[in-house]
Formats: C-alpha cells, sequence, structure tokens
C-alpha cells in the first residue's frame, strides 16, 4: 500500500511539473530557463524530495550537464564565429556544394552529420557543424531550418544507434550483445530514419522559412523563395583554402576518434596517455579553437578577432543557461525516482517482449530528457527479463535505443542547442522543428525493427 501511495505521489508531482513548464513556456512572459528551474523544483517537491535535497539536485543536474558539454558550447560557438567572418564556413559550404552537387544540400549535411556523430556526442557536433547550415542558407536562400534540422537528424540518429558512442556501448554491455553485430545493424537501420526525418525537414523548412540576416547576427523570414541553383561554387571572394576552411572542425573530429580508438583497444603505452588527453572533447574542440584563430584571422587585428569570439560568447550564454536548466530537471525526475517506478510497471505486463525495451527507453526519454540515460536505464531494467526469452540481444538492445529518440522537448539539452542556433525561439515552432523530427525518426525505427525481428530474431 505504502509502495502504491509512493508512486502515485511520484507520478503526481511529474505530472504537475510537466504542465507548469509547458504553461510558462508557452503563456507566460518567464524564460525558459526560470521555467525549467520552477519546474525541477516543483516536481522534486511534490514527488516527495526534501526541499534540501531539491535545491542540491538542481544544482547537480545544472552543474553534471554543463560540465560536460558547457565549455565544448562556449568554444564551438567561438569558432563558429570566426567560420563566418573569416568565410570559412562559406568555404566549406562551395565545397560540399560542389562535390556533392545542387539540390542536395540537405542530404549533403544529413551524411556528414551521420558521420561525425560516431566519435563525438551530438551536441558538439552540431556546435561545431551548425555554422554550415548557415552559410549554405546564405548562398542558395533554402531555409536555415530545413539544412540545420538534416544535419540534427544525422548527428542524432547514429549518436543514439551506433557504438562507439557511449549510450549503445553501455547498452551492448548490459544485453551481453556483440558490439561490431550491433554496429553492422545499427548503421543500415539508421539510414532509412535519417532519410524519414530528412523528407519532413524539407516540408517544416518551407513552413517555417527562415534565413540568415545580411549582417549574419540574425534571422529574417521573407516570402518563401525558390532555392539559387544557379549560383557560383568557386566564389572569387578572397575565402580561405580548402584545407583551412576544414582543419578547425577536422582536427578535435580526428583527435576524439583516435581516444575512442585507444580507449577501446584498451592499448597501454605513454602514446595512449597522451591521445587520450588531447582526445577527450573539451581539449579536442579547444585545440580546433586555436587553430581557428591563428589560421582564419591573419589578416584581422588582434581586437576585431577578440570582438568576434566575444560576440559569440554571447550567443552561448543562453544556450548554457538553458540546456542546464534542462540538465537540472532532468537529475530531479532521475533522483526523484519516477522513471524508475513507471520503468518497472511496464516491465510488469505482458507485452511483446522486443517491445519492452522500445517503451521502457521511451517512457524514461520523456520523462528525463537524455537518451542516454533512458537507453541505459531500460537496458538495465529488461536485460535480466530478456536474457530468459527466445530475444536476440542486438535486437533488444537497439530496440532500447530506438526508443530512446522519442520526442525531444524541453528537458532534453540538444532540443535547446537545436532550436537556439537555428534561431528558433517560439515554444510551438520548436516543437515543430525537432521534437517531431526525432518522433519520425523514433516510429521508423521501431517499424523496422519489428520487421528484422520478425525475420531474422
Amino acid at each position: 500500500m505504502e509502495t502504491t501511495i509512493l508512486g502515485g505521489q511520484l507520478i503526481l508531482g511529474l505530472v504537475i511539473g510537466i504542465v507548469v513548464l509547458v504553461a510558462l513556456i508557452l503563456k507566460t512572459k518567464i524564460h525558459a530557463f526560470l521555467a525549467l528551474i520552477i519546474a525541477a523544483a516543483l516536481t522534486g517537491l511534490i514527488g516527495g524530495m526534501q526541499p534540501n535535497d531539491v535545491v542540491s539536485t538542481i544544482s547537480k543536474g545544472f552543474g553534471n550537464t554543463l560540465g560536460s558539454i558547457g565549455i565544448i558550447i562556449g568554444f564551438g560557438v567561438m569558432m563558429g564565429e570566426i567560420f563566418e567572418k573569416s568565410g570559412a564556413a562559406e568555404k566549406m559550404a562551395m565545397v560540399f556544394l560542389k562535390r556533392l552537387g545542387k539540390k542536395r544540400e540537405e542530404l549533403a549535411l544529413a551524411l556528414t552529420g551521420f558521420i561525425v556523430s560516431i566519435p563525438i556526442f551530438c551536441d558538439s557536433g552540431f556546435v561545431v557543424l551548425s555554422p554550415l547550415a548557415k552559410a549554405i542558407s546564405k548562398k542558395t536562400k533554402k531555409s536555415v531550418v530545413s539544412l540545420g534540422v538534416a544535419l540534427a537528424v544525422g548527428l542524432v540518429v547514429t549518436h543514439s544507434l551506433v557504438p562507439p558512442t557511449p549510450g549503445p556501448l553501455g547498452v551492448a554491455g548490459l544485453f551481453n550483445a556483440n558490439v561490431g553485430t550491433l554496429i553492422l545493424w545499427a548503421i543500415p537501420l539508421s539510414i532509412p530514419m535519417v532519410l524519414a526525418a530528412m523528407v519532413y525537414a524539407k516540408w517544416i523548412g518551407k513552413k517555417i522559412y527562415q534565413l540568415p540576416n545580411d549582417a549574419g547576427d540574425g534571422w529574417i523570414r521573407p516570402e518563401y523563395q525558390k532555392p539559387i541553383l544557379n549560383f557560383d561554387t568557386s566564389s572569387t571572394k578572397n575565402l580561405p583554402s580548402t584545407f583551412m576552411a576544414f582543419a578547425p572542425i577536422l582536427l578535435p573530429v580526428i583527435l576524439i576518434l583516435l581516444n575512442t580508438v585507444v580507449t577501446a583497444l584498451k592499448l597501454d603505452s605513454p602514446i595512449t596517455v597522451i591521445i587520450q588527453f588531447i582526445g577527450a572533447p573539451v581539449v579536442a574542440v579547444g585545440l580546433g579553437l586555436i587553430v581557428a584563430i591563428y589560421g582564419l584571422t591573419r589578416s584581422e587585428s588582434r581586437k576585431t578577432t577578440l570582438e568576434n569570439m566575444e560576440r559569440g560568447i554571447k550567443t552561448a550564454g543562453i544556450i548554457i543557461l538553458v540546456t542546464g536548466g534542462g540538465g537540472a530537471l532532468g537529475q530531479i525526475l532521475r533522483d526523484g525516482g519516477a522513471g524508475q517506478y513507471i520503468a518497472e510497471l511496464v516491465a510488469g505486463t505482458a507485452l511483446p517482449a522486443i517491445l519492452l525495451p522500445f517503451i521502457i527507453a521511451s517512457l524514461v526519454r520523456l520523462i528525463q530528457g537524455s537518451g542516454t540515460v533512458a537507453m541505459i536505464t531500460s537496458a538495465s531494467i529488461t536485460a535480466p527479463i530478456l536474457a530468459t526469452m527466445n530475444v536476440n540481444p542486438v535486437f533488444a538492445a537497439l530496440a532500447a535505443c530506438i526508443g530512446s529518440l522519442i520526442f525531444s522537448y524541453f528537458n532534453d539539452s540538444f532540443f535547446w542547442v537545436v532550436n537556439r542556433l537555428l534561431g528558433i525561439e517560439d515554444a510551438k515552432e520548436q516543437i515543430r522543428v525537432w521534437s517531431v523530427t526525432t518522433t519520425i525518426a523514433w516510429a521508423v525505427g521501431i517499424v523496422e525493427l519489428l520487421i528484422v525481428n520478425a525475420i531474422f530474431g
């Protein structure tokens, strides 16, 4: 009886917290950051947490979230400002368009994200690569929304499904699934998920037609116009070389990938220690920023360079605060026990075995926002259950990973990173731009998984 009362209190706190959060963001003048903190406090207090624990948990969630990506966001937006002012972003856009052909800009960005996010976190990847979407939008007059969403979905799908990203790797271990086999299944299953979401990205880009303004420091919404297809991809402007334009991005990607490889191989040598240090995301992106500063600003004065980077820091401030607020809410929901309680209820039902990790990951993701936590929680609960059933452990792992993609919204840090960097501030538009996109990938993924499980499971 006591457990039932406690569970009901957890659910009540969760429901009230989410309702208050949505109401504050949609209907009041309260900023999203403050709304997230208020919702976190209400959820914890109504859910039965002690007031002192609520305060400490909010602080812990805020700090933990920013501890992992806050510095990277700061470095990344400074790098992005240098890309734009130096012409490096425009040069990269020209290279992509020239190599992959016109009319395929969304595909080019989706493929870029698809590859880059295997070794690095999608938050970091989007911060570093979003200047590409902005530059291509300027040149082609395609909506930055369609371009940015295509990039973001390429990043988030492989981040959620393909090892050696930490989440899928942890799930593979919990289900005792072969990592190599998981990679071989995850990559082909990811492709239709990205393509389906990319089709939606093109559609929503026409509905929310947004372009960078001429000054490059804001956004405009003119009447929709057809993309420019006959622009010159060999601009006569004084742009950086192809190598120098790509080096600030490629350097951190390569360093992080090397770190991933040597860590997975468990190599023990002084060189390994050095690689692991310079391949840590914070260090790697910082080195990329240094390359951008000294390689792309040679014609600018010290004062101009610093002013450009400080302009980027102003952009980062809001992103960092809102991202940390989402982390605070997620931590309250995790520590309060609502996610674990609901997951255990679902595990006790008579649903088909392959759907258990998928449904639990979906629910936990909706409750606390972190895709990695959702898939790990799901695997932890369902792995012992599925071990006694006739379920392919690789497919069970994929079910947990796919479930973690559902409806990214206010308590997910990547939701804020994507929307803020694309200049989407209205809450309803934010949901249309990113929440619906991830749900499309989620839906396509489970249909694919059910088909392959029926044939090969």
